[in-house]
């Protein structure tokens, strides 16, 4: 699958430490959580994919999210929360975050795409959004500490060509993915590929609780597969290209009420 997150985290300070000492998630607490998160939309619970957690429950099937809430802290993984710019974030999402702490994390390994964000209490501090296919996309407030390093050149883009290709510079001045590694480990405490640090949280010992959600306003996933099936039917005789490294992601999925 490689690194794909699309998360949300509302906390009453520092995540990682209160990760650190949470149980089992209250069902009925997250179902709460679910309904004032996602008003209007049509929810239901369902059960989560087979060894659901935190480490895998970032990123979950379409049309699904996958939550936990504990008092003081609050997770749902959705798909919907990889957009391009984090800052248009929808408002009321961004006001339930009142007197706490938002974290937004995003990546597609994929296309090396990356985007993160932090406000505190409902207030933008920095955001960011880059890869390599569509440069910085967004890039506000002060870099973070654990962003120094790459910004100051420390952790280049360490990138094989491919054989037999005339390749150019990675474009960025080091590898999204990487970034988005150190990112997920300072601000949620845990990572999903490479070497964990002893201090990583075991995030696959935290069970997530799956909801079907769907806004009242859209097309269900099944009417969403049978229109792509459709368009695939329309489209003419297969052509074969060849295709650089990397795809530009292009996500249209927003929140809307």
């Amino acid at each position: 699958m490689g690194a794909k997150t699309g998360v949300l985290v509302y906390a009453d300070g520092d995540v990682p430490p209160l990760l650190r000492q949470v149980g089992a998630a209250d069902p009925a607490r997250t179902t709460a959580m679910m309904r004032r998160l996602y008003p209007g939309w049509e929810i239901e619970e369902c059960q989560a994919d087979e060894g659901a957690c935190l480490s895998t429950g970032v990123y979950p099937p379409e049309g699904t999210a996958y939550a936990a809430a504990w008092p003081g802290l609050e997770v749902v993984g959705d798909q919907r929360v990889m957009i391009d710019r984090p800052s248009e974030l929808p408002e009321y999402l961004v006001a339930a975050s009142a007197g706490r702490r938002l974290v937004l994390h995003a990546m597609h390994s994929v296309v090396d795409w990356l985007a993160f964000a932090v406000w505190e209490d409902g207030r933008l501090v920095r955001s960011l959004s880059l890869s390599p296919d569509s440069g910085i996309i967004e890039n506000i407030g002060e870099p973070l500490p654990f962003e120094v390093p790459y910004w100051a050149g420390d952790r280049p883009a360490d990138v094989v060509p491919w054989p037999d290709e005339d390749e150019e510079p990675y474009p960025l001045p080091f590898h999204p993915l990487d970034l988005g590694e150190d990112a997920l480990r300072a601000l949620c405490g845990f990572v999903q590929e490479g070497m964990p640090e002893p201090d990583d949280i075991d995030a696959s010992a935290i069970s997530l609780h799956g909801f079907r959600v769907r806004c009242p306003h859209g097309p269900t996933v099944a009417e969403r597969e049978a229109a792509l099936r459709q368009a695939g039917a329309a489209m003419g005789p297969p052509r074969v290209y060849t295709t650089g490294r990397t795809a530009r992601w292009s996500n249209s999925a927003a929140w809307t009420r």
